[in-house]
């Protein structure tokens, strides 16, 4: 099912029926400021194993991201240094995956899934994406994200038109958030895990260090 959003000035009853849906443990494709993404509430496991499914992910050996509304809600999910805190002020919303340390079993509020490899790692986004902000805040959740499940043998626009995105993967999730056509870009990738930062993928974003 497609939902056509704009930037600005959206019927919040749209905003609402996504927010429900990922309330509720479903999975949505949506606009964000690099590539078209799918995600579902940080906080509903069995919604990341689908996801993990979906992708062929195996928990266990990678890295999951999650995108936080703001400086406040990531510090909920992750260790954050005082350094790493200001690069992040600096640099936040904007086209970055920072991943960074999980914090301590125990006190972590993400699922288990999230705690199931070697690192303890989490990549934390903040995107620079009016909609997608929006949900963040609304849902008052972290997103689980990562990118489309487009495999080599398929045309680029599968990756960039909401349409052909619904057409590939349409009945695969919840819904599709059309958000116009997106990018082909992905995002920068800078490990926050150390004593200083350093960019593993240079993607779209520029780091302000």
């Amino acid at each position: 099912m497609l939902l056509k959003l704009y930037n600005k000035n959206n019927d919040p009853r749209n905003l609402q029926r996504i927010v429900d849906i990922l309330a509720d443990g479903g999975i949505v494709i949506y606009p964000t400021d690099t590539m078209y993404a799918i995600g579902c509430h940080a906080l509903k496991e069995r919604a990341v194993e689908r996801i993990c499914k979906l992708k062929n992910i195996d928990p266990t050996k990678s890295h999951l991201s999650i995108i936080c509304y703001d400086l406040s809600s990531i510090s909920e999910y992750a260790r954050i240094s005082t350094p790493v805190f200001k690069l992040m002020k600096r640099n936040l919303p904007g086209q970055f995956t920072l991943p960074q340390l999980d914090k301590r079993p125990g006190l972590s509020k993400l699922p288990k899934i999230f705690r199931n490899r070697q690192g303890q790692e989490v990549g934390i986004r903040m995107p620079d994406h009016p909609v997608l902000r929006e949900i963040a805040r609304l849902l008052d959740a972290p997103i689980m994200t990562t990118t489309l499940p487009v495999t080599d043998d398929m045309e680029p626009e599968y990756a960039t038109d909401p349409e052909l995105i619904n057409e590939a993967f349409g009945k695969q999730v919840d819904l599709v958030v059309d958000g116009g056509i997106g990018s082909l870009e992905v995002s920068t990738v800078v490990d926050c895990t150390g004593d200083e930062p350093a960019i593993l993928r240079q993607g779209k974003g520029e780091l302000y260090s």
